[in-house]
């Protein structure tokens, strides 16, 4: 049964003013949705994959509740921000991989959950981290649709709702980061095209 969004807001409002009790409250209700949320990602991971879901829904709470990111807001900020902290998670692990293997053991991500490309190409996080980050300079809303769809696993009109836009303005701007993704990434796909 689904915590009523009265209460999570209520205590997402208490742990952002301080209450260290309310992120003890808090995690229970909420774990169901966060293990789905960073079990959306693992959907394209490899079975071998050195974080598991579990692993990254702990850490990334932790990292939620220690560092007063949190804002006061509703159960879809909330999830935006887990969503934000995961992606930071999963690319700080990722990071720590390549420094202990020199860049020859990157973990592979598949963005053919959210459409991107058709050809079933794959990349590693550290790429798709550098190109969001290029993208967020261009345009914030749309690393941030970006990042809500293919780390938090939200579809496009869940997107817009937590960006507060409307679904035209959220399928204008996924069509265009989409586009620009690919460019970024596969320079020679763009071209052929």
């Amino acid at each position: 049964m689904q915590p009523s969004s009265e209460a999570v807001t209520q205590l997402v409002k208490s742990l952002a003013a301080g209450d260290p009790a309310a992120g003890s409250a808090l995690f229970p209700l909420m774990y169901d949705e966060l293990r789905a949320l960073a079990g959306s990602f693992f959907r394209n991971q490899p079975a071998d994959h050195t974080l598991q879901p579990t692993a990254l829904v702990h850490e990334a709470f932790v990292k939620l509740v220690q560092h007063s990111t949190l804002e006061s807001g509703d159960r879809a900020h909330f999830m935006a921000l887990a969503a934000r902290v995961m992606r930071q998670v999963l690319v700080d692990h990722a990071r720590g991989r390549s420094r202990e293997k020199r860049g020859g053991d990157q973990r592979r991500v598949s963005l053919d959950s959210v459409d991107l490309p058709a050809d079933g190409r794959e990349i590693d996080v550290l790429a798709l981290e550098e190109a969001m980050s290029r993208l967020g300079q261009l345009s914030e809303q749309k690393a941030r649709l970006v990042e809500l769809r293919f780390f938090g696993g939200l579809t496009e009109d869940e997107a817009a709702d937590v960006l507060q836009i409307s679904r035209a303005a959220a399928s204008r701007d996924w069509r265009f980061a989409r586009a620009w993704l690919i460019n970024e990434l596969w320079p020679e796909a763009a071209r052929d095209a």
